[in-house]
């Protein structure tokens, strides 16, 4: 093996070792079992699942704003529970039916680890729905309920860029947040 085909190898695995790490923890949590036969078992469906499901390499940034992540929690609680109370009232709404549409939020930051985040956060909040990510060219495609005009659809694009830019403040890379200060200092971005 050539010494630049190990280093490579070496780094994958280097960098899928905080993967495999939370694997064995997610194990041993599963069986509610903290032995060293349960790590051992860990490790081997750990190995087994990383190798047979090949997902790309993602390198994990290390990079995490205590400050931001932790409002972001709370925005995000907030939003979960604003939006339970606006469908419920859309539900029993018999007046009129809820407007409903598909909108594509183009990323300004699409990465693949930053778009997975903002999907499920997007889906976890009652009243939309991811239904699509188009990984190639950084846009997800939402299902959206409430909506009645042009002015909710762009509101709706506009709150999913929100939380891409909380979830960029509290995880992204380096790169990410110095772009993301960039754009506010330019005024694209709040």
């Amino acid at each position: 093996m050539r010494a630049e085909t190990r280093k490579i190898v070496l780094r994958d695995i280097a960098l899928q070792l905080p993967f495999l790490a939370w694997l064995i923890v997610l194990w041993m949590l599963v069986w509610n079992q903290f032995t060293l036969l349960s790590a051992i078992t860990g490790l081997i469906v750990a190995v087994f699942v990383t190798r047979v499901f090949r997902l790309p390499t993602i390198e994990l940034t290390a990079r995490i704003n205590l400050w931001y992540l932790a409002t972001f929690i709370i925005r995000f609680l907030w939003a979960v529970v604003r939006g339970a109370v606006a469908v419920s009232a859309q539900v029993f709404d018999f007046r009129r039916q809820p407007g409903a549409a598909i909108i594509a939020v183009p990323l300004q930051y699409p990465d693949d680890l930053i778009m997975t985040h903002v999907a499920v956060t997007s889906s976890l909040i009652p009243g939309s729905l991811v239904v699509e990510a188009d990984r190639d060219r950084g846009i997800l495609y939402l299902h959206i309920i409430g909506v009645r005009n042009m002015d909710d659809v762009e509101k709706q694009r506009q709150g999913v860029l929100q939380w891409e830019r909380r979830i960029v403040r509290a995880l992204g890379t380096p790169a990410q947040y110095r772009a993301l200060k960039a754009n506010q200092r330019a005024g694209g971005a709040r």
